[in-house]
């Protein structure tokens, strides 16, 4: 018989990565319990080590979102309201900007 966990896979496997909401929750908790200053020396170096690995992927997640939102921006998605964008200003077509 094979023997199987119950456990999700996120939590046997370091490469099965959380995602960012959780990953940030985790690190907050990780960070409440290192700063209690209860635990002993070999858990904090383990914990310090997974919080680095935790806060190294939400920090990649949000270089990752900046660069999709600097895409869509550079696709011409604008703010309407902002000064220089009236109602006769919006380009519906064309690649260039007039200048």
């Amino acid at each position: 018989m094979a023997t199987k966990s119950n456990t999700p896979p996120s939590a046997d496997s370091p490469s099965a990565s959380p995602s960012f909401e959780d990953a940030l929750k985790e690190l907050e908790g990780i960070v409440a319990a290192m700063e209690a200053g209860q635990m002993p020396l070999q858990d904090a170096l383990d914990a310090y080590r997974r919080g680095m690995a935790l806060l190294r992927q939400c920090q990649e997640t949000l270089a990752a979102a900046e660069r999709q939102i600097s895409i869509l921006d550079a696709n011409g998605l604008r703010d309407f309201g902002a000064a220089g964008n009236g109602p006769g200003e919006a380009s519906g077509s064309g690649g260039g900007q007039a200048g």
